[in-house]
């Protein structure tokens, strides 16, 4: 039996003239892109050149959406109410649908960042009030999170579609990641990160592997996950593969 492995990269993080990230590196080695919406990097002509460029690699399109904080690129827990973050979630999905609908596609997924990504998975209210706002736009919609985090559980709960997810770029302390304060020594080569990826897929199998495009030398990063992945037989595919396949993966916590 095929095994099949989706490959994805948060991206679409420039603003203005401000240049961020290796998307264009990127984006021939993925099968799903994150494209962030607005709220904590990206812009208007920054979303519709993210999904162009998905759309010329045949990369599908999810919404990477965050709290409203360029200045701290997201990456700063704020004290919001679950109605904001049910708004914020509902604010940034239409702005990024408008953009795919004009392109002639659609969304695919969507993927909270930085903060919003952690306070999801590790408080149920947030979890709650995020899936409420994806079912309520469009429950079709898959949602990436960290194997039965809070956002996996309630997603699941909901009936949604729930892709577990796997960080080749970020260290994992007492099996959880370590999303933030890390340094380049705690991740290492990126031998060794694809060496610690396909350790994950045989002891506690993901859907999902992440190498963010603003992480230092992500391209090599990317493609040596990749060229591993490969030639121990994975097939890099998109989520739904597996749902059409009908194989089963089991999702434990990292």
């Amino acid at each position: 039996m095929e095994k099949f492995i989706d490959l994805n990269c948060d991206m679409g993080e420039s603003f203005g003239l401000f240049k961020y990230g290796a998307d264009e590196a990127m984006m021939p080695l993925i099968s799903s892109a994150n494209i962030a919406c607005g709220f904590h990097a990206g812009d208007p002509s920054v979303m519709r050149e993210s999904i162009e460029l998905a759309m010329q690699y045949g990369v599908r399109v999810g919404a990477h959406i965050g709290l409203p904080d360029l200045l701290g690129f997201g990456r700063r827990e704020m004290n919001v109410k679950p109605q904001e973050v049910y708004d914020y979630t509902l604010y940034q999905l239409g702005a990024l649908d408008g953009f795919l609908r004009k392109a002639g596609t659609s969304m695919s997924h969507i993927k909270p960042h930085g903060a919003l990504y952690m306070m999801t998975a590790e408080k149920e209210e947030m979890a709650e009030t995020t899936v409420k706002a994806v079912s309520d736009f469009n429950p079709e919609l898959e949602i990436y999170t960290l194997p039965n985090s809070k956002l996996y559980l309630y997603g699941k709960e909901a009936g949604l579609k729930v892709v577990s997810e796997y960080f080749a770029d970020r260290p994992y302390v007492d099996n959880y990641v370590k999303m933030f304060g890390w340094s380049l020594e705690e991740i290492g080569q990126p031998d060794e990160m694809a060496v610690r990826a396909l350790k994950v897929l045989q002891e506690n199998p993901v859907e999902t592997i992440c190498v963010h495009s603003d992480t230092p030398n992500a391209p090599a990063i990317m493609k040596a996950v990749r060229e591993s992945l490969i030639e121990t037989g994975w097939v890099i595919e998109k989520p739904e593969t597996k749902h059409k396949t009908g194989s089963s993966i089991p999702t434990t916590l990292l």
